[in-house]
């Protein structure tokens, strides 16, 4: 054999060898990613011929499944309680998911490598392939009463309701909302219809508001700067604190005021040049006080506390991907004033908003946000579970007390910001501690500024934390927080407490 004929022979052994190690690569270790992958066309068919998993919520009610659909010859997903659960479930359709849908995919469809010994059982036993059920966090009650609440308000809007001991998710609701039976339609030109529909609607209904929208936080962030107060300066809720009607800010020629330009006033303060306790700058919500508190503290020190609060965490996830609540290490001393309010360029989702109630009320331990509690195989047998974890101890147990305390007050003195509209004359006897929010959103009306609510009941032994915001609802308290009392009566009363 020449020189040549070797040479070609040894690079077409070398191929040969190249490509059969290639092959058992990909049949080893990536069989199961090119399987979930959406372009794979076999496996969207195939797909459509068992029937994929149902999702459930914590009390058993089904709010996805498959069933036959005889004219097409293939299983089709229905939900029952469509635009309720719309954002917890997403959609699955036959180009694409969302939500639940998208993040448990691999179980819903079966194809999860722990699935396989089931499916082979069921291919020798003559059973057909079956999807794995997936059991949420989410209690229908609770879920019902966001959704009716958030409906009811009529405005563009979100909320999360959370158990605070866990990190468990009770509810989650968005407003305006989508059927997703709409795009579980088995005609392609159907589906594309009303996939253009929803899209162009202006109300963005197919936007999940309580995870993945943003908004100003307004004085809910008090909780923050309250929080990173007591913890480094070591005052307490009765610590007087300075109080002016304005307070003048470097660099700039327009003052901070308070709401209305009124004076922060508890009787010994009546001109707006002297002390108020902490306790009733929180409980009124004066700007002043905690501009002021904010400059004195310093950006970097706020902005490590709202990193503990769960800030600027783009890898959360519920296992839905949640976007990231910010606020910026502000160095300008006017700009961390207005940031300490929740101005400037702080952000938050409504899973924001609950979270720093739910870290309060679970004496400082924020417990990671989560939705999935289980997945069971068609045979019954539980594939996972999820477990609590810690994501961050955001303040000592003391501070939390006294942050706690502050939030009573807003609900239980009658001169709190939402004394009228979440004391215990519209709780029905149940206290609950909270903050409000009336976060000016770039608009000049303040009709239209966003209100936002975070909350946790009952306050001395809490169950559900609740964070709400309404786009363009005006104050918080009118707006947002007769959602989470809806709410927080319905669940308390499931729980039959």
């Amino acid at each position: 054999m020449n020189h040549a004929l070797r040479r070609v022979s040894l690079i077409a052994l070398v191929m040969f060898v190249l490509l059969l190690v290639n092959v058992n690569y990909v049949q080893g270790f990536e069989a199961s990613s090119l399987a979930n992958e959406p372009g794979n066309g076999r496996t969207f068919t195939s797909s459509l011929q068992f029937q994929r998993g149902s999702i459930v919520t914590a009390d058993q009610k089904v709010v996805a499944f498959s069933k036959m659909n005889k004219a097409f010859g293939e299983y089709q997903r229905y939900y029952p309680q469509g635009k309720m659960y719309a954002p917890v479930t997403g959609y699955d359709t036959l180009f694409s998911q969302t939500g639940i849908e998208q993040a448990e995919n691999k179980e819903l469809s079966g194809s999860d490598p722990a699935l396989a010994v089931h499916n082979l059982i069921d291919l020798i036993t003559g059973k057909q392939k079956k999807g794995a059920t997936v059991q949420l966090t989410i209690n229908s009650v609770a879920q019902q009463a966001a959704y009716n609440a958030l409906k009811a308000q009529g405005k563009q809007a979100g909320v999360v309701a959370l158990n605070p001991q866990t990190g468990a998710v009770l509810a989650m609701a968005s407003y305006p909302s989508f059927d997703p039976n709409e795009l579980a339609t088995l005609d392609g030109n159907q589906l594309n219809k009303n996939d253009k529909r929803l899209l162009a609607n202006p109300n963005q209904p197919l936007l999940n508001r309580a995870v993945n929208v943003t908004f100003p936080p307004g004085s809910s962030f008090k909780v923050v700067t309250s929080s990173t107060a007591i913890t480094d300066s070591g005052i307490t809720p009765e610590t007087p604190v300075f109080a002016p009607t304005q307070l003048k800010l470097p660099g700039v020629s327009q003052p901070l005021v308070n709401f209305d330009g009124e004076a922060c006033n508890n009787g010994s303060n009546p001109t707006g040049t002297g002390k108020v306790p902490l306790i009733f700058a929180f409980t009124v919500s004066c700007n002043t006080v905690f501009g002021n508190i904010g400059m004195h503290l310093g950006g970097q020190k706020l902005h490590t506390q709202a990193n503990l609060f769960g800030f600027n965490n783009p890898n959360l996830t519920i296992p839905i991907p949640v976007t990231q609540s910010n606020f910026p290490l502000y160095t300008d001393p006017a700009q961390t004033a207005g940031a300490a309010i929740g101005q400037e360029s702080d952000t938050v989702t409504p899973l924001q908003e609950a979270m720093l109630a739910a870290a309060v009320a679970n004496n400082g331990t924020l417990m990671k946000p989560y939705m999935v509690d289980k997945v069971t195989a068609p045979d019954l047998t539980t594939l996972s579970t999820t477990n609590p974890t810690v994501l961050s101890h955001a303040v000592s147990s003391t501070v939390a007390n006294q942050v706690k305390q502050m939030m009573i007050s807003v609900t239980q003195s009658p001169e709190g910001t939402a004394h009228l509209s979440a004391g215990t004359q519209a709780t029905g006897g149940i206290v609950i501690a909270a903050k409000t929010g009336t976060a000016q959103n770039g608009i000049n009306n303040s009709g239209l500024d966003d209100a936002v609510f975070t909350c946790f009941a009952p306050a001395t032994n809490p169950q559900i934390a609740v964070g709400v915001i309404v786009k363009g609802g005006g104050q918080g308290a009118d707006a947002a927080a007769p959602i989470a009392v809806a709410i927080i009566k319905a669940y308390l009363a499931a729980l039959g407490k």
